[in-house]
């Protein structure tokens, strides 16, 4: 057993597979992170529609004003 996991050959091998998994799981998570803010961006949760229902199911009548102001601050926080 200790005459195999001498061999450098091994190590090398058992190195470079934690490096590729090491790698490969940096550059998913950021490929991942950048296909979901571009779906966000294209999708957004909510939209001026849903406001404006969110508004009418209070019993609020919004004001255009009040809707671009509740968009703004989506956008911002996001």
């Amino acid at each position: 057993m200790l005459i195999i996991l001498a061999d450098s050959n091994i190590w090398t091998t058992i190195m470079y597979l934690a490096l590729g998994l090491v790698g490969g799981g940096v550059a998913g998570f950021f490929i991942a992170r950048w296909f979901f803010k571009r779906e966000l961006a294209k999708n957004p949760p909510i939209n001026e529609k849903m406001i404006r229902a969110m508004f009418t199911s209070m019993g609020r009548k919004p004001s255009e004003a009040q809707v671009r102001a509740v968009m703004a601050s989506v956008k911002k926080s996001s």
